[in-house]
């Protein structure tokens, strides 16, 4: 494949070495939503078998508490891109921050099981908001050279979350002597779990204050000299301000207000670029990897694994993501989207297959033979690598750079809600199925893993080194 290269549309395009530092700084500032993203969706990996314990509910009953908070999340998504339109994209992120709070307190001090549920709610609805305001922000910050990279911090925000959520929950785990229902500081450890996410929340409400507005939002509601001293901090006094003005002005004035409305068109409802976006956002959850951070310890545990291994290897695995994670901001920019998510359906297939074949076996004395075994762990990092360092980046960058100016925001909150929704479906449904067949249900991914590589050949088209306004 070869490229070449062209002049930028008007001003110089990239930021200067001494604002680069201040330019990461604000889109790692905007990325504390992924973090708690990713923490809050993940801490709950810990208080799965707790919930089931101390609730005495069956499979399906538990998936609907553990699932529930991805309807929040898909309500949050979808009216995210109003919500920024009409206050702000600052604003969003302080909402999502008291609402983040909130959550992490009620689910750390339920009174019963319909309140634990109704705290999840609460914090999936700042998750969704989160996953629609931090890349469609940095998106609008960032230097349209360092687009990419930039809008990776979204899903490294995530998977550090991940992380760290689920170090935290190994450390308490230990700490209770390895009893997710072990007493700590007078709750129950998964309590514990769930209540410490207040620490990131009230940080990334007082990051909020340390960053500044959108230059597009600015130019929306008139105030066109601040959004000129922030396009001079973010691309450099040496940028011709008056020219991005004036080509962020004349994509706002011929893109109008987006709404769910203006997504209808073509021949399916929707115009076929949503469509793609859907497409982008199901796929991406149907191969199952949230199952490996909502599940991995029972996961691991139905298979003969001892409770605190289990929780050690969900956290491997986030070690993994992070790898991952961090191959793909490297090479995002430079490979392109595309390369990079064909090279991660290859290698999800493939992985989903061995374990498909792993937990196909019959357990021995309550555990997976110990070829089987190793195949199944070694599987389950590679599957996560793969997703991590392909799809978990990729999507999110080109979420946020896909669509045309005049419907980016409500169709980044169709598209993030359809991701929700698509998590859910997983979410709610494995319990069920692995009680049904595990092995079966890792089939199902591997078929979705194997389709998405026609998908991505067919219908998605590279957007690296193009500027939003350059999206039609």
């Amino acid at each position: 494949m070869t490229s070449t290269t062209q002049a930028p549309p008007s001003g110089a395009r990239t930021a200067h070495p001494e604002h680069l530092g201040h330019v990461i700084f604000i889109a790692a500032a905007a990325a504390m939503g992924g973090f708690l993203f990713g923490y809050d969706s993940s801490v709950i990996n810990g208080a799965v078998e707790a919930i089931r314990d101390r609730y005495d509910i069956g499979s399906a009953a538990l998936a609907q508490v553990i699932a529930i908070a991805l309807i929040g999340c898909a309500i949050g998504a979808a009216t995210a891109g109003r919500i920024a339109d009409r206050i702000g994209r600052i604003r969003c992120m302080r909402i999502a921050a008291v609402l983040f709070t909130i959550s992490a307190v009620g689910s750390a001090l339920p009174f019963a099981l319909w309140d634990l549920a109704l705290w999840r709610i609460v914090g999936g609805f700042a998750i969704g908001m989160a996953s629609v305001i931090g890349p469609a922000y940095i998106a609008e910050v960032a230097p349209p050279a360092y687009r990419g990279r930039l809008g990776s911090f979204q899903q490294a925000a995530i998977v550090v979350g991940i992380a760290i959520s689920q170090l935290v929950n190994w450390g308490l785990l230990n700490a209770a002597d390895g009893k997710q229902r072990g007493h700590l500081m007078g709750l129950e450890a998964w309590q514990v779990m769930l209540g410490v996410m207040v620490i990131p929340a009230v940080l990334y409400g007082m990051l909020s204050f340390a960053i500044p507005e959108s230059p597009r939002f600015l130019l929306s509601v008139g105030k066109r000299d601040r959004a000129k001293e922030i396009l001079a901090e973010v691309e450099g006094g040496n940028t011709d301000l008056d020219g991005r003005v004036a080509e962020i002005e004349l994509a706002m004035r011929s893109e109008h207000r987006s709404t769910f409305k203006d997504l209808l068109g073509g021949g399916f409802f929707f115009k076929p670029i949503v469509w793609v976006g859907i497409g982008l956002s199901v796929f991406q959850q149907f191969v199952g990897i949230n199952v490996a951070f909502y599940y991995s310890s029972t996961l691991w545990q139905s298979v003969g694994v001892d409770p605190t291994d289990s929780f050690f290897y969900s956290f491997t695995t986030s070690i993994i993501n992070i790898l991952g994670t961090v191959i793909a901001m490297i090479f995002v920019d430079r490979v392109g989207r595309k390369p990079l998510a064909l090279i991660g359906s290859i290698g999800m297939a493939v992985g989903l297959a061995l374990e498909a074949w792993a937990f196909s076996s019959h357990l021995v004395d309550g555990r997976l033979p110990a070829t089987q075994g190793w195949v199944a762990l070694i599987a389950a990092h590679g599957f996560v690598l793969f997703f991590a360092l392909s799809w978990g980046v990729v999507v999110w960058v080109m979420l946020g750079e896909m669509f045309p100016n005049r419907i980016r925001a409500a169709a980044l909150g169709v598209a993030a809600a359809a991701q929700w929704i698509a998590n859910w479906a997983i979410t709610a449904s494995f319990p069920s199925l692995a009680d049904w067949n595990l092995s079966g249900t890792y089939v199902i991914y591997t078929v979705f893993a194997a389709l998405s590589i026609p998908f991505v050949l067919k219908f998605v088209k590279e957007t690296k080194g193009k500027s939003l306004e350059e999206m039609g």
